[in-house]
């Protein structure tokens, strides 16, 4: 692990997150390159000289011959304008794919070009590669160069070689530091997804422990300077440079708790918030053309397979949803929910989910989404109380679902959102608590949201939900190893996020066994 007193690299490899070593000279003296300067840029302010790489790079969607290579060109990276002090112009942008981190090896090198019209953002789609393989990356523009990345492409079809996977969600930079990210790099994950809330809409308040930037994102401008305020945290990059990523939203990189195209709170200008928060999260992420926005609509629903081990398959449970039911009023409950026609995916996409379930061979059968899935009453006298937000309010939906899990060999729901660790076994009906257990799903807790949160262990609310295992109301992350055989996961939490660098530990560790959809202590 990284010693916190050691100076952070500029470039971070495989090599530098195991030893704790720093990239002393950068990518380009490693290979001999002639300059390794940083960019002028005419039009960036003063004519001065400055980095454009300072947002990092980033890859994503792996599969088993390529991957996305990401990074996003901005010298002034929270500029009011949201351009990042990049002229209006394209600009071209090397890239070099290596099998070694001194890119003595190189395998492929290529052009792309930085257009002003998608926030100078490059997104590389590479093809050709071999399965399973780690790759060294980096960009160059104008004799500036990258901090260095490590990606790797899934495994060759049918392939059950194991996999360490960490997922995360709900960071708010006001709310504290993104330690978490370090502690997930330092785990080497083979592959990390993000469920949602990468970044929040809202402008800073007295409290924060960070400084917010800029108003409540509303604008293009406003979401692209969100968003790269984010990925100027260094430990935010580190995450990013050394493993792909498969990401899906929820609802703040919007706004708080939209549903379709209709807003939280009545607003005349909530399609054009959305089409600009659409374009800004494209922009900013490592995702293929495919899920490139068309005006207010993005298909960022997609399955993705790693090996025969496992198939992700990732949902947006936002954008095709009905509104919240019970007036959207938190823990309530009401009739409303049970409606045999309401939806939270949308019916094209619960199709196309049910479709992946009943066609799959794979070992394990991965639902990456973002709300609470099992049922949590959070009622712990006579009645029932749940959050409407979640697919408590869309039970039939969510019942459809639960049965095409239980079809599969193995059905695990991953989840974010709620800012605290959930451990729960899947029962095929939400409203029947004797039910057959169909599956079991891990609720990863925040990076930051909710501060550095407390020890409360609601054991009132354990007891009212007996297929609820775990609760920890402090920040981190889940960390889980697949195998042929089984599942483990491992719920990872930091003490404090007040203040930066604190250590990381397992608090709970739970195994799931191949054909048993239990949840036994490891």
């Amino acid at each position: 692990m990284l010693d916190p007193t050691t100076p952070r690299p500029r470039s971070v490899s495989r090599r530098a997150v195991l030893l704790g070593g720093a990239a002393a000279a950068g990518t380009a003296a490693l290979s001999g390159a002639a300059s390794a300067g940083p960019l002028s840029l005419p039009g960036a302010g003063t004519g001065r000289l400055a980095d454009p790489f300072t947002l990092g790079v980033a890859s994503g969607d792996p599969l088993p011959d390529g991957v996305v290579l990401w990074t996003r060109l901005a010298p002034e990276p929270t500029a009011d304008d949201g351009n990042g002090g990049m002229p209006a112009k394209v600009v071209d942008v090397e890239w070099e794919l290596a099998e070694d981190e001194r890119f003595t090896r190189i395998v492929r090198r290529g052009r792309a070009q930085a257009a002003p019209e998608l926030g100078h953002s490059v997104h590389v789609e590479l093809e050709g590669l071999r399965p399973g393989a780690e790759y060294y990356y980096r960009f160059r523009a104008e004799g500036a160069v990258s901090r260095t990345g490590l990606t790797r492409t899934a495994p060759a079809p049918g392939s059950m070689d194991e996999l360490t996977m960490c997922f995360a969600s709900c960071a708010h930079f006001g709310q504290g530091h993104f330690t978490a990210y370090r502690r997930m790099a330092e785990d080497q994950p083979g592959l990390i997804l993000h469920l949602g809330d990468y970044q929040y809409e809202y402008a800073a308040e007295a409290d924060d422990v960070r400084k917010v930037l800029g108003p409540e994102t509303r604008t293009l401008a406003n979401y692209r300077q969100r968003h790269a305020q984010y990925k100027t945290d260094e430990d935010l990059q580190l995450a990013h440079s050394v493993a792909p990523w498969i990401v899906v939203w929820d609802d703040h990189e919007t706004e708080n708790n939209w549903a379709d195209e209709i807003p939280e709170k009545p607003d005349e200008g909530f399609l054009d918030r959305r089409k600009a928060a659409f374009q800004a999260y494209y922009e900013n992420m490592p995702l293929r053309s495919t899920a490139k926005p068309e005006g207010i609509d993005m298909r960022l629903y997609r399955r993705l397979q790693w090996g025969g081990l496992a198939t992700f398959h990732m949902l947006d449970t936002r954008q095709y949803r009905d509104d919240q039911p019970c007036g959207d009023e938190g823990n309530v409950d009401c009739a409303q929910r049970l409606e045999p026609d309401r939806t939270i995916t949308g019916a094209e996409q619960e199709r196309w989910l049910l479709d992946g379930f009943a066609n799959s061979a794979a070992r394990w059968d991965v639902l990456g989404q973002q709300v609470f899935f099992s049922r949590l009453d959070n009622d712990v006298d006579d009645g029932v109380a749940f959050s409407t937000d979640s697919w408590a309010g869309y039970v039939a939906n969510r019942d459809r679902i639960a049965a095409g899990l239980g079809q599969v060999r193995n059905g695990v729901v991953l989840t974010g959102d709620v800012h605290r660790h959930w451990a729960a076994e899947v029962q095929a009906e939400h409203e029947n608590t004797d039910s057959a257990v169909v599956g079991t799903e891990l609720v990863t807790t925040s990076i930051t949201s909710g501060g550095d949160g407390d020890d409360n262990a609601k054991e009132d609310v354990l007891a009212e939900n007996p297929h609820i295992k775990f609760h920890k109301n402090r920040r981190g992350y889940v960390r889980t190893r697949f195998t042929a055989d089984e599942l483990r996961a491992d719920y990872r939490i930091v003490p404090q996020v007040t203040k930066p660098d604190a250590k990381v530990s397992t608090e709970r560790s739970f195994v799931v066994a191949d054909g048993e959809p239990r949840l036994k202590p490891a």
